[in-house]
């Protein structure tokens, strides 16, 4: 810690209680940009973390990627100087704090702390999913389970959060087709049975087959997934959503196919995939973006903010450049949870980074720190107030 240990301790306190001032948050976080390997420091901010969750462990999170998000390139409107990012980053990594980059905080009416509003806890979602058998059977999976589940010929491993596909007999002839679901609030890892690797975000499905046979790998994908796609230039892997067709040899990539979503994105982090949407096809190089329109089926192209995207799969929401509704939207995912809008919502733009490992009181509260958001709990729902 510094030599006037009081004082940036005095400062801690006085950010995570959403009190001090901005000139008492520009020293705070220029200390921490100036010392980000105090121990002491570090320390300290854990404690907090543990004070706001006393049951959630310290998630483990890339600080890299976290500043790399909190510097988009045409970011929104923001309270920091670009140059306190860094010290923001750590100070969100560690104590899994929010920075809303809109207006001002304005003063916000006196209520009910979110956290005395809900009857039961609404907990962060967890490894939760159910796999259906070709025969209709369904498997719970969960966090802590560890299973072997009969496939035919291919052996099946729960392990933990993950569900692990071996490699199948040279002599497989029964192919059949899994099913792969996550509920809202849940999320699961899926290794196929070429090596593959996907992870499944809350409120997502993956039907693929028991082994990979003739000119290609095609798997069928709603809701959103992570890919890590094994190489075999012979028989190229491809994702379907609906109509739209993703054909990669060997590269990871993300893919969201909500129907709550106005859009289908593809996000290419590395290699080279190949978009077909009917008789077009748009080429992505890493960085680039695929945006299908289902109502209209335009394809277009942009560049990506790549951390942003992935950030669910390393434990983070990020939110740059994002309406308020856009933001909600992920969350009632995670949470399983309802918004109910009373006000039109704000069409600004917001930028920051917030732990999935929070309680859903402590997230809201985040949102409401700018003093521009208000919102009530009510059971599992969220009421988003003026």
């Amino acid at each position: 810690m510094p030599q006037d240990q009081s004082r940036i301790t005095y400062l801690l306190q006085r950010y995570t209680g959403k009190t001090c001032t901005r000139q008492e948050l520009e020293e705070l976080f220029a200390y921490i940009a100036a010392h980000p390997d105090d121990a002491g420091l570090h320390a300290f901010m854990e404690d907090v973390y543990h004070d706001l969750n006393p049951n959630t462990a310290l998630p483990d999170i890339d600080l890299d990627s976290v500043y790399r998000s909190m510097m988009p390139p045409a970011p929104a409107k923001r309270v920091f100087p670009m140059r306190y990012a860094a010290a923001a980053a750590i100070l969100a990594a560690i104590v899994a704090l929010a920075f809303l980059w809109r207006s001002p905080r304005r003063h916000a009416p006196v209520k009910t702390p979110l956290a005395q509003q809900a009857a039961k806890p609404v907990t962060p979602g967890s490894d939760r999913a159910t796999l259906t058998l070709a025969n209709g059977t369904t498997i719970t999976l969960d966090s802590t389970g560890q299973q072997v589940i009969s496939g035919g010929n291919t052996r099946i491993t729960q392990q933990h959060g993950q569900l692990v596909y071996g490699t199948p007999g040279s002599k497989e002839q029964n192919i059949q087709y899994h099913t792969l679901s996550t509920p809202r609030g849940g999320q699961f890892k899926l290794t196929l049975p070429d090596g593959t690797k996907v992870w499944l975000n809350s409120a997502s499905s993956l039907r693929y087959p028991t082994a990979f046979t003739g000119s290609s790998r095609t798997v069928e994908l709603q809701g959103q997934g992570y890919f890590e796609v094994a190489q075999n230039a012979a028989q190229p892997f491809k994702v379907t959503v609906n109509s739209m067709e993703v054909q990669v040899l060997g590269t990871s990539f993300d893919i969201m196919a909500y129907n709550d979503e106005a859009t289908v994105n593809t996000t290419l982090v590395n290699g080279a995939v190949q978009v077909k949407e009917g008789s077009r096809l748009q080429l992505l190089h890493p960085g680039q973006q695929a945006m299908l329109n289902p109502a209209t089926h335009a394809l277009s192209v942009q560049a990506a903010d790549v951390q942003k995207v992935i950030a669910w799969k390393n434990g983070l929401f990020v939110f740059n450049n994002m309406t308020l509704a856009a933001i909600l939207r992920e969350i009632a995912r995670w949470y399983d949870v309802e918004i109910v809008y009373t006000v039109q919502p704000s069409q600004d733009l917001y930028g920051g980074g917030i732990s999935r490992s929070l309680q859903l009181p402590g997230v809201l509260s985040l949102l409401e720190a700018n003093g521009s958001n208000h919102f009530r709990m009510e059971g599992r729902k969220v009421i988003v107030l003026p």
